[in-house]
């Protein structure tokens, strides 16, 4: 590992920090919102073949996403850094492989073949080459620094480079990505998928370079900590007994079936429901000012209540609104975006302020408990948790639209599949929400006390 000593934790770090998670989503983010759209209605494919996609993934996610914590934890020191070395091997083939999900030209493909493409070029992308630089990537926040004030701000800055990656792409992608037909009813262009595609790829590649060179490596794992772990059932036997993982493994789940399903659905609520695309991206604009505000604000919040009683506070936040919106049965476009953005600061915008900095917790409440820290292993599991999440939200997307009589090939939806997408852009999060809050008040452990008491001991075991 690259000797650092003269230079300490900083704005650099930071930077550097938030580029990673910029790169990750210009095709992750992507991906979530966009992804099923160009498989229905580019490709022609059925939104449950899609859903099926999804799930399937998933089960290969368990596989590749633990084995490559695993992988991360047991390798040795190398001169970039054990975990900034993965970021520079593997940025290319993420990019590319990306790119070659939104083939244009797949659509006069015959249908078999289609769906054969999809599968392989998806599970290229998301199981193999995402989880080789994502998983490094979220295990690196334990060994810029120690500190879990600067722990905190890595994950707001991660936080704020997945809005910036969100606002870039969910602003900009729509206006390229539709046009209106001669009557008046938005329609799919899909040669734009692949060069906007393309576009992001490249930039991703970009963004995964500026983290390489700005990030440093400051926290040495020990020759004798790294040969400890030569079980892999003995340390998933301790991972799985946490309860604090256990508890982050199904918020995750639920906030991501909220957060994902959410951006999927919306861009149908938009194009078939509020039929104005345009309002789309001035909606997803908004994600930008909330995240500079609950930066800006997050830190002190946490500091002085904890990141879980803020956390879940927010989520009742934001689960009552949901519900008002619900049933208001809104018909304006713009009064829903107003009550929207209000409900997602308490929910999504929040939540992600402070869950990279939850996950730290989590890893030192192991190792307080193990003696034994696993830093990949339980990022690992904890990706998956966040696949699974993102893999059932896409899923029951896709199933909820079979469901209600969505029509791809329609150039226009039936008012009661208009009604059908409106329950599912709001009621559902709300109810999603209302979990969220239970799981964090009643079973998840780590109080501002418990994760003080945490620092504590481990500051005196070093």
């Amino acid at each position: 590992m690259e000797k650092t000593e003269t230079a300490p934790f900083g704005f650099k770090d930071k930077i550097g920090y938030m580029f990673g998670d910029f790169g990750n989503d210009f095709t992750f983010i992507f991906a979530s919102t966009f992804l099923m759209v160009f498989y229905t209605k580019t490709l022609g494919i059925e939104a449950s073949m899609v859903g099926t996609l999804f799930l399937v993934a998933r089960g290969v996610d368990a596989f590749t996403d633990i084995g490559m914590g695993r992988i991360v934890d047991s390798a040795p020191e190398h001169p970039k850094g054990r975990f900034r070395i993965w970021i520079l091997r593997m940025c290319g083939p993420v990019a590319i492989t990306s790119f070659l999900m939104y083939q244009s030209s797949m659509a006069d493909a015959s249908m078999g073949i289609k769906i054969a493409y999809m599968f392989v070029t998806y599970l290229l992308w998301g199981s193999v080459f995402y989880t080789s630089i994502n998983i490094p990537y979220g295990s690196m926040a334990s060994v810029i620094s120690e500190k879990s004030k600067d722990r905190q701000s890595l994950s707001v800055y991660r936080s704020l480079g997945s809005t910036f990656a969100a606002v870039a792409i969910n602003v900009l992608a729509p206006l390229f990505i539709y046009r209106l037909d001669e009557n008046g009813n938005q329609v799919v262009v899909g040669k734009m998928f692949t060069i906007v595609s393309g576009i992001f790829s490249f930039l991703a590649v970009i963004c995964y370079l500026l983290c390489y060179f700005l990030v440093t490596e400051r926290v040495a794992v020990g020759k004798k900590t790294v040969q400890k772990k030569t079980s892999v059932v003995k340390t998933l036997t301790h991972v799985f007994a946490n309860r604090a993982l256990l508890a982050v493994i199904l918020i995750s789940i639920l906030t991501l079936c909220a957060t994902i399903m959410s951006q999927s659905i919306s861009t149908f609520l938009f194009a078939d429901y509020f039929k104005n695309t345009k309002a789309l991206s001035i909606n997803n604009f908004l994600g930008l000012p909330a995240a500079i505000l609950l930066a800006a604000v997050s830190g002190k919040l946490v500091e002085r209540f904890g990141r879980k009683e803020v956390t879940s506070i927010g989520c009742i936040l934001a689960a009552a609104l949901f519900f008002i919106i619900y049933f208001l049965k809104l018909e304006n476009v713009w009064a829903y975006i107003i009550l929207n953005f209000i409900a997602c600061i308490g929910g999504m915008y929040l939540f992600n302020m402070t869950i990279w900095a939850i996950i730290t917790d989590v890893i030192d409440d192991q190792e307080v408990q193990t003696m034994q820290r696993d830093d990949g292993t339980i990022y690992g599991v904890y990706s998956f948790a966040r696949k699974l999440g993102q893999a059932l939200a896409g899923g029951l997307g896709g199933f909820a639209l079979s469901a209600i009589g969505y029509d791809s090939l329609a150039a226009a939806q039936t008012d009661s599949v208009r009604v059908g997408i409106y329950g599912l852009s709001t009621l559902f999060p709300a109810a999603i929400y209302t979990l969220v809050a239970v799981v964090f008040l009643f079973l998840y452990p780590l109080s501002k006390r418990r994760v003080e008491e945490n620092t504590r001991e481990l500051q005196n075991r070093r």
